[in-house]
C-alpha cells in the first residue's frame, strides 16, 4: 500500500500525463489501464506514441518513476536533451525522489 505522500507524487505524475495529452492536437482519449500491475496510459484512440507506466519503485520507499518501453531509445533520447534534470534507469525509466520537485516542464517534453 502506497503511503499518502508517495500516492501524491504518483497522481501529479498521472495528471501530468492526462494534461500533456490533452494539449497535443490529435492525441485523442487516453486510455488507462494496469500493466505489470502498475498505471499504464496510452493513446488508443490514436495509437500514436508508446505506453507510460508510472508506480513506486520496489527498490525505495522514496523513489518513484516514470516507465517507457525499454525496446526504444527515449529514455537515451531524454538523458541527452536534460543531461541535469532527471536520473534514469536504463533504458526504460525516469526516476523521481519524494524528497526533490519534479522538473515539470523538461518533463512535459518527454510526455509529448
Amino acid at each position: 500500500m502506497l503511503d499518502r505522500s508517495m500516492r501524491g507524487r504518483l497522481m501529479q505524475l498521472r495528471q501530468l500525463i492526462f494534461d500533456t495529452a490533452a494539449d497535443i492536437d490529435g492525441v485523442g482519449e487516453l486510455e488507462e489501464s494496469l500493466r505489470w500491475g502498475e498505471p499504464a496510459y496510452i493513446t488508443s484512440e490514436s495509437k500514436s506514441g508508446s505506453t507510460i507506466r508510472i508506480d513506486r519503485r520496489k527498490s525505495s520507499d522514496t523513489q518513484y518513476a516514470m516507465y517507457f518501453h525499454c525496446g526504444t531509445s527515449l529514455v537515451e533520447r531524454f538523458r541527452t536533451a536534460f543531461p541535469h534534470e532527471f536520473r534514469s534507469e536504463g533504458n526504460r525509466a525516469i526516476i523521481f525522489d519524494e524528497a526533490e520537485d519534479v522538473p515539470v516542464e523538461a518533463l512535459k517534453t518527454c510526455i509529448e
